[in-house]
């Protein structure tokens, strides 16, 4: 085989690959779903598929799981090293262990991402995607084309559960990030008095900062059908608004992954609104939870900032940006300027400024 003919097929494979795509993310959903990651914790050592067995049947209604359908999802999801495989040579059974990344599926974790894979690989989320083609030609909004409505907040208020499964969703990504804040960004903190989270749905993110910093006085704000099933948090005081409208005076405000929901212009009215909220404090900033898009980059999570670009496409008609574009953003609405601080997981922190000193 020639190298034109090796590149041909080469090509040819990454196309079937791409095509199933999708396969990879449902097997995910699936053991997770189930309980697996749970399951071979449970037992503190590598479980038989025997012993998954035996806990599907006395944890949930169904007397007879398909053994065959899932030892072949586990095959795919120890290739895709979402967990490992060895045979015990005493008993000649397979025996399943979690890896790294399936500890981060794990329910009783601080630290869970299982929320968010099924709210992104959700019926609601996922239809959208049908429509991007059709969009891209009429310049139209897939998630308004796929539900009949204006955006994800819109069919949250009228599906509380959907609403449920939203708030889980971010409230793991929040605690995950808040974690990593307190971590590398606790200076951050320092000499802010009220802190007001703009967006900050069950307001498990902003309680998390107040109980590591009890000099604050926290706000949760967020629209009216979100603030009435957040829970009560010590030393947080839920509000509810319009950040569009009017922004509850504070010393910071902080906001994570609220931006990226917004074009550039709603961003802009957004950030004038934030300005207004910490105009009366000398040294008053807002705290930007949000991807720094790295077109480019070799990053753990360049890869993940590009398909967020396009979810935010989907389903909000948001998007996610450089900061060449985070620069432009932040001087339009009035904050000359700002720090990019990376932190170990997804979005990074932007500080933004009123003023230069």
């Amino acid at each position: 085989m020639n190298t034109e003919e090796e590149e041909s097929l080469k090509g040819q494979a990454e196309i079937w690959e791409h095509m199933f795509a999708f396969v990879d993310s449902m097997a995910l959903k699936c053991a997770v779903e189930l309980g697996i990651p749970d399951i071979i914790n449970s037992h503190g050592r590598p479980v038989t598929m025997s012993e998954i067995i035996i806990h599907l049947k006395t944890t949930t209604s169904s007397s007879s799981p398909n053994v065959d359908y899932l030892t072949r999802v586990m095959r795919l999801l120890v290739r895709k090293r979402i967990f490992t495989s060895r045979l015990h040579q005493e008993s000649n059974q397979i025996l399943y262990d979690l890896t790294p990344s399936s500890k981060w599926l794990l329910r009783d974790s601080t630290l869970n991402l299982s929320p968010m894979i099924l709210l992104q690989l959700h019926p609601v989320f996922l239809k959208p995607w049908q429509y991007m083609g059709k969009c891209v030609q009429e310049s139209s909004f897939p998630f308004e084309k796929a539900h009949g409505c204006d955006g994800i907040w819109d069919f949250a208020l009228a599906n509380p559960q959907f609403n449920q499964l939203f708030n889980d969703g971010m409230g793991c990504t929040a605690k995950i990030a808040v974690n990593m804040m307190l971590a590398k960004y606790k200076d951050g903190f320092k000499g802010i008095r009220t802190l007001l989270d703009v967006g900050g749905g069950t307001g498990s993110m902003i309680a998390k900062i107040v109980e590591s910093n009890p000099h604050i006085k926290g706000v949760n704000f967020d629209l009216p059908h979100v603030i009435t099933t957040a829970p009560v948090h010590p030393g947080v005081t839920n509000v509810w608004g319009d950040m569009f409208v009017d922004i509850p005076e504070a010393d910071a405000v902080i906001m994570k992954w609220i931006l990226h929901d917004w074009s550039d212009e709603n961003c802009v009215k957004i950030l004038r609104n934030c300005y207004k909220a910490i105009s009366k404090t000398k040294n008053g900033k807002v705290i930007i939870v949000d991807c720094v898009l790295q077109p480019d980059g070799h990053g753990p999570f360049d890869k993940t900032g590009l398909a967020f670009d396009l979810l935010m496409m989907i389903d909000t008609g948001g998007k996610e940006r450089t900061e060449v574009e985070w620069n432009m953003l932040l001087k339009s609405a009035g904050f000359p300027r700002y720090n990019v601080i990376q932190i170990p997981t997804f979005p990074s922190i932007i500080e933004a400024f009123p003023e230069c000193r």
